[in-house]
């Protein structure tokens, strides 16, 4: 990425800080166009929590067709810090977030083409946050279960 690049990536006005409602990011974040979020749709968000109904592209996908581990952390990252400003967007100033840390624990395979994320912020003390995500199958069934945690910078 090109200084120039970085700069409108970082803007206030960037697109994809900017989405319809019901969706989470537009195309133009480099990450939620490798997870393909600009697919995904909100199902509920308020302060602090987020519903989301995804599907799982192929180019994450192991040679048995579930979601790739190592890929995991990366939409749990992304979620968690979309999390932190889920329901307040608009009031919340722009600081940038660091993940200071992330445990994530599997118990069943990410196999069908659509599942659920659903993230909360747990705790907030200052300007860390630690954010619960749950992956789910169709049925409620409890795939993967993560903790983060989150610094606000600035």
């Amino acid at each position: 990425m090109t200084s120039e690049d970085e700069k409108r990536f970082l803007a206030p006005d960037a697109p994809w800080r900017n989405p319809e409602p019901g969706r989470l990011v537009v195309p133009g974040h480099p990450i939620g166009d490798f997870l393909e979020a600009g697919e995904w749709r909100v199902l509920e968000e308020r302060a602090g929590f987020l519903l989301l109904d995804c599907h799982l592209p192929e180019r994450v996908k192991n040679f048995r067709g579930q979601l790739f581990g190592g890929f995991t952390p990366v939409y749990v990252d992304f979620v968690a810090l979309h999390t932190f400003r889920a329901g307040r967007r608009k009031e919340m100033g722009r600081h940038p977030l660091v993940t200071l840390n992330m445990r994530t624990d599997y118990f069943e395979p990410v196999v069908s083409e659509r599942f659920r994320i659903e993230s909360q912020v747990i705790h907030r003390r200052g300007r860390t946050s630690l954010v619960q995500t749950r992956f789910l199958d169709a049925h409620g069934a409890l795939l993967v279960f993560a903790l983060t945690t989150l610094r606000e910078l600035g």
